[in-house]
């Protein structure tokens, strides 16, 4: 049995990011930057108008309210730049003529006159117009050669937006890791609607880590239960392995049990297990190995909170690593109630973050932390991790803190507050 940062090094000292690839812009959401992005244009690409109104040239002096101006013509959205002396009936996104440099809103003004087309041919000020008023700048959102996006970001849809505006029509992505997931048991049951029969349970690891692995940055490209047999497990692997599968998953078997069979199975198929059992509760049992191709394999515990602690701190830094994204750094904060626990194990405990009378946030270690129970974590928000030697840990302890997932602390201040 070894700790558990010995465990996570012995991990990222295998992975490698995987190579990179040209993504196009549609299919980007989610994936990761391989590479900076620069804009290789001004964003807005024009002067253009922030409202529908008139167009005036200001020579840099304030107008003042009583002016009086004639209108000639109309600049609309889409329409070519166009050279002007006078004022111009302008639209919103419209070109701002060359020699105008601000914009009076449509309602701070008065119609003086129009021609036999209602259009307005002479106007009055109802309101002071000052130099660049109403005007986005060319480039005042994104300058030319400004680095807007940095290797490494996931590409959210306002990223997506950006990429689209700066004309980006495909990037360089790191790949979507290729997982394959494997549920042992003779007792898991995987259609929800199936009655269950006497020593029987449902398949809830199945669905909680696939979701989790494509949350990591995981492309899921075989999923199967299989019964207590070696044989069956390893035509299992099999079948991963030739869908590409880069990492493995599997649940259950690693324990000490008469039907724990993995440690055995991967023997047999020549994996090189580099480590079996950790101090920490829950998730002791936890495997991990590398097959002869080169591909990792992690033996998760069955239980739902030991499954959810190995997929957390060991399968989502290894998926970040692939992806060449920096180790990720936990938060410290000060815990609301002590904490008692066994000495030389890390714990890793489900806790909820949370504002204090003072507007500081806190974090509470949540009841319920059997291996077996799922429904508290449906309360938590977060991690806590409790060191290894630690024993006694009074109100006000510094503890570190992370996130339901590997991104980082997924909180916003409106969820602490009302709980959800």
């Amino acid at each position: 049995m070894i700790g558990s940062e010995e465990a996570l090094r012995h991990i990222l000292a295998v992975c490698r990011p995987l190579a990179t690839e040209m993504v196009p812009l549609a299919l980007t959401l989610d994936r990761v930057l391989a590479h900076d992005v620069v804009a290789t244009d001004d964003l807005p690409p024009f002067d253009n108008s922030a409202m529908d109104g008139f167009a005036l040239a200001t020579h840099g002096v304030e107008l003042q309210v009583g002016r009086e101006f004639v209108v000639s013509g109309l600049q609309a959205a889409g329409d070519a730049m166009t050279d002007a002396s006078q004022a111009c009936e302008i639209m919103t996104g419209a070109c701002l003529p060359t020699g105008l440099d601000a914009v009076v809103p449509v309602e701070q003004v008065s119609v003086l006159a129009r021609d036999v087309d209602g259009r307005p041919q002479r106007i009055r000020l109802c309101a002071t117009v000052g130099h660049r008023a109403h005007v986005r700048g060319r480039g005042e959102d994104v300058a030319r050669d400004q680095l807007v996006l940095s290797a490494g970001q996931r590409v959210t849809p306002a990223s997506r937006m950006l990429l689209a505006a700066i004309g980006v029509a495909e990037t360089s992505m790191r790949p979507q890791v290729p997982a394959a997931l494997l549920n042992t048991g003779r007792e898991l049951v995987d259609e929800p609607r199936q009655p269950l029969a006497s020593g029987q349970i449902r398949n809830c690891n199945g669905p909680y880590l696939t979701d989790r692995l494509r949350e990591a940055g995981c492309c899921v490209v075989h999923q199967q239960t299989v019964g207590d047999d070696a044989q069956a497990f390893a035509a299992a692997l099999d079948c991963g392995l030739a869908a590409g599968a880069r990492v493995i998953l599997s649940t259950g078997a690693v324990s000490m049990g008469r039907y724990d069979f993995v440690p055995d199975a991967l023997h047999a198929l020549g994996a090189e297990i580099v480590f079996h059992k950790i101090a920490m509760r829950p998730g002791k049992p936890l495997l991990f190995a590398i097959l002869p191709g080169g591909e990792l394999y992690f033996g998760l515990p069955g239980n739902p909170a030991s499954a959810a602690v190995g997929m957390r701190f060991f399968v989502e830094p290894a998926v970040r690593a692939l992806l060449g994204l920096p180790c990720e750094r936990p938060l410290r904060l000060p815990l609301v109630e002590g904490v008692k626990k066994k000495p030389g194990f890390r714990f890793l405990l489900k806790a909820r973050v949370e504002f204090n009378p003072q507007s500081d946030l806190q974090v509470r270690v949540l009841t319920g932390q059997e291996s077996f129970r799922i429904r508290p974590m449906l309360d938590a928000n977060a991690w806590v991790s409790l060191d290894d030697g630690a024993e006694q840990l009074s109100a006000g302890t510094m503890v570190d803190v992370y996130g339901l997932d590997a991104r980082g602390v997924r909180l916003s201040a409106m969820e602490v507050a009302s709980g959800n």
